[in-house]
Parts: C-alpha cells; structure tokens; sequence
C-alpha cells in the first residue's frame, strides 16, 4: 500500500490553467513528477491501449471531454496520448515518456512541440476517502496538494492508482482563469 500511496501521491494531476498557456500544458505539467516516481518505483508498466475518458467542466459553465491513453510504445519510450475537446478549444497532447525513469523526452499540443513544463509539488492533507464518479464508486486517496511551481495554488485529488490505470485519477478539483475546474471518470480500460 505504502508503493501505491507514493505512486499515487505523485501521479497528481492538477489542472490550474494560470501558469500554463493551455488547460491541456497544464494536465502534462502536474504528470511530470508522477511518471518519475512511478518509473522509479515500480517502472511505467504500461500497455498499448490503456486509457480513462473523463468529462470535464471549466466554471460551471464550459463543459467537455478528455480521452487519455496510451498511443505507442517503442525503442524511443511511451507515447502518451490526450485529447482534450472542451466547447472553446479541441486540444490534442502527445508526450513521449521514457519508461526507465518517467523524463517526458517529447511532448506536442496540436502538433507543434512544447517545452515540457516544470512541477513542483507538496501534499498538504492526504487521506482515504470513498467517492462516487459518472464511472462508478471507487475506494481513493484523497490528496490536497500545493503547487509551488504555480504561486502556491492548491488543489484537490481522489486517485486510485490499483485500479485506475495511467494517472489514477479519478476526481480533481481546481481553480483556472474561468473558475473551477473539475474532471471525473466516465469509463477506463486496462
């Protein structure tokens, strides 16, 4: 339990849209140290085809999707896909993952590549919680984290990362430019 909770704890995703030019370099910024805690943990043990689909809402009011998975695994690493389709912007994010050690070597928003972004996290309050999603009810890791790469902004995650595959998320809530932002599981597969 104790290896799933600091894979979990690192496979954070925080989706504040302040420090970063899209919502989607926003969900690979807080990624970063996940894939590397995960890689030197247990290795990113992914497969081709594994992906969690969420729906997402900025404000109350712009509603959308995010498909994540995984694209590719090849010699130069894991291709990690997500396509993020909110009612302002389609955004499709490509970042290839070295397995040994969870660096994003590479990564794409729409195509054009981006320098990945940087992220500096601590957890404030961690704790087990039960929550209900549209993809059903899961057992999670609650975890309120502060973001220090992004003013100190905090926000809040439900993970299982057992049983959800990727990132573990399950539930986030978030401040953003337009208000909050929260992203729950619709459906997964592994």
């Amino acid at each position: 339990m104790l290896k799933s909770l600091l894979i979990a704890t690192a496979m954070i995703v925080s989706v504040s849209a302040q420090a970063h030019n899209t919502f989607a370099e926003a969900l690979v910024a807080s990624q970063l140290p996940a894939l590397q805690a995960q890689a030197g943990t247990e290795g990113l043990d992914w497969k081709v085809g594994q992906e969690n689909n969420y729906k997402l809402n900025m404000g109350g009011f712009i509603n959308g999707t995010m498909k994540m998975f995984v694209a590719s695994i090849g010699a130069d690493g894991i291709w990690m896909t997500q396509d993020i389709d909110l009612m302002i912007q389609k955004q499709k994010v490509e970042v290839l993952i070295d397995p040994a050690n969870g660096q994003i070597k590479k990564m794409l928003v729409n195509g054009k590549e981006q320098t990945p972004p940087k992220a500096d996290f601590e957890i404030v309050d961690q704790r087990e919680d039960k929550i209900t999603v549209p993809a059903g009810t899961f057992e999670t890791i609650y975890l309120k984290i502060k973001d220090n790469a992004n003013n100190g902004q905090e926000s809040e995650q439900w993970i299982n990362p057992r049983d959800i595959p990727l990132s573990g998320m399950v539930q986030s809530k978030a401040s953003s430019q337009l208000g909050p932002v929260t992203i729950q599981l619709t459906s997964f597969k592994k």
